[in-house]
């Protein structure tokens, strides 16, 4: 519950309005592809007025070297295609649960028990959804 807890202390941006087609989008869904990473949804919070951030991207791996690997390799993709660097990134140390938090994007590179017991689609279910595959 603490990668949650990062959220609250922060404010989405209201000055860059993002889409699925934003290049920093389509980086995070390449990248996280690229290392295989699974099961890949985008949640679109932007017309969820609590919501702290316009998507949430989630995704599964296999094992700690893959979760390790899919969130280096996100924050390196994004930094060199976008000049962007995450806002806060938590989860490293438990290596459970990865957040990287762009503030109007947030990332969460999970393993599958993290993942079925928090149920992040569930709890934002009325954000429309879509999967991503390679």
């Amino acid at each position: 519950m603490t990668n949650l807890n990062a959220l609250k202390n922060r404010k989405k941006s209201n000055t860059i309005r993002l889409t699925k087609n934003s290049k920093i989008f389509k980086t995070i869904i390449h990248a996280i592809l690229e290392k295989k990473g699974e099961k890949i949804i985008s949640l679109d919070l932007r017309k969820i007025p609590e919501a702290v951030a316009d998507f949430f991207i989630i995704c599964q791996a296999g094992n700690t070297t893959q979760l390790k690997a899919i969130a280096d390799f996100v924050e390196t993709d994004v930094k060199q295609k976008c000049g962007e660097l995450p806002y806060k990134h938590e989860g490293r140390h438990g290596q459970q649960w990865i957040l990287i938090d762009y503030v109007n994007i947030v990332v969460h590179v999970m393993l599958e028990e993290p993942r079925k017991f928090y149920r992040l689609e569930e709890m934002w279910s009325d954000a429309p959804t879509t999967e991503h595959a390679g």
